[in-house]
């Protein structure tokens, strides 16, 4: 625990070093984004065709299910409110 102490007293303030700011145009800063965009493209992995075709027929599968829930739910309540 003492050495800890002694060591933080012994370290000296950093000294703070400006860096020049380099001046871009926006045409740099442009073609700059465009590069870091095509780069993070090909990192993209796309789904398959087969894929695609899987998860299209699985979200029309499912909606239809909420669809004849809800019809249902709907009957069965319009039915209740006819009893009153």
């Amino acid at each position: 625990m003492v050495k800890k102490q002694e060591n933080l007293k012994e370290k000296k303030p950093k000294e703070i070093v400006k860096k020049e700011k380099k001046q871009t145009t926006k045409k740099e800063k442009k073609n700059g984004y465009l590069k870091e965009v095509r780069l993070e493209l090909k990192k993209v992995s796309f789904p398959s065709f087969k894929d695609v075709m899987k998860y299209t027929f699985a979200t029309i599968v499912f909606c239809g299910l909420l669809v004849l829930f809800f019809l249902l739910l709907n009957l069965a309540l319009s039915g209740v409110k006819g009893m009153f």
